[in-house]
């Protein structure tokens, strides 16, 4: 299976710059031959807009995920995305995976906010990250933060992951992410981890790009550098994967002596 990521500049409170931008992301990695493109961590309505996640924050089955289920069913690719998803009277930073076919294939509310302003935006997620299927693979979904907690990558394993899709916005400052966390954490569990970053500044946040794919040796099959990029990956067959996997318990595991 081929696998995009995409490294988009950050919408900033542009919703309809961010759609258009996606659009084109998403026929790109189509005509590639993708199945699936992972964009960054709250796409829509913007990353450090906090001034807008209440205010535009929609409920699953608002207009912004009929609209890009819509798009995804036109290109024949699906998408992967964070968006800022209100239930009630609460916000949650979402992110949700839509197939090929315009379905919705999973759906995920981040459980590790980082920092002040996403505490003060945002109600923690309860409940963990399913593994689901996606063109005969299994996959999980996580959102930035939570990707640097072996824990979650762990479980998503034990369940029978063999890939973890991160949309993420990660600033310019925390490159040991992209250099260390992402390919240890693929490594440990044995799995592929597509890792969607932004690239340029929003509000004073400056981004630190570099989006990557890897793989369970801890090397990147494909990374990006600090400007807007595409990147297009074939995944191994799964018959070539590792057949070993860590679980959560493996990980918390302490020999004493």
């Amino acid at each position: 299976m081929k696998l995009a990521v995409y490294q988009a500049r950050a919408t900033d409170g542009d919703v309809e710059g961010g759609f258009a931008r996606l659009d084109q992301a998403l026929a790109g990695a189509a005509h590639a031959g993708a199945r699936m493109l992972v964009a960054p961590e709250l796409l829509l309505p913007g990353y450090n807009r906090p001034d807008l996640h209440g205010s535009l924050a929609q409920p699953l089955d608002g207009p912004w995920i009929i609209r890009l289920q819509g798009m995804a069913r036109k290109a024949g690719c699906g998408l992967v995305l964070g968006w800022a998803e209100r239930l009630d009277e609460r916000v949650y930073n979402t992110a949700t995976a839509i197939g090929s076919d315009g379905e919705i294939l999973a759906h995920y509310r981040k459980i590790q906010l980082f920092g002040p302003m996403e505490r003060a935006s945002f109600t923690a997620g309860e409940t963990a990250p399913l593994v689901f299927d996606l063109e005969g693979r299994r996959a999980g979904l996580l959102i930035c933060y939570d990707i640097e907690f072996p824990g979650h990558a762990a479980d998503l394993a034990a369940a029978g992951a063999d890939l973890v899709l991160v949309p993420t916005a990660n600033g310019a400052e925390y490159g040991h992410v992209q250099d260390v966390l992402i390919p240890a954490r693929a490594h440990e569990s044995r799995l592929h981890i597509a890792y969607a970053n932004y690239c340029g500044s929003e509000a004073g946040l400056h981004f630190g790009g570099r989006s990557l794919i890897a793989g369970p040796d801890g090397r990147p099959l494909v990374a990006a550098g600090s400007s807007e990029a595409l990147l297009i990956s074939e995944l191994p067959a799964l018959t070539d994967l590792p057949s070993e996997r860590l679980s959560s318990q493996d990980l918390d595991y302490r020999r004493p002596g």
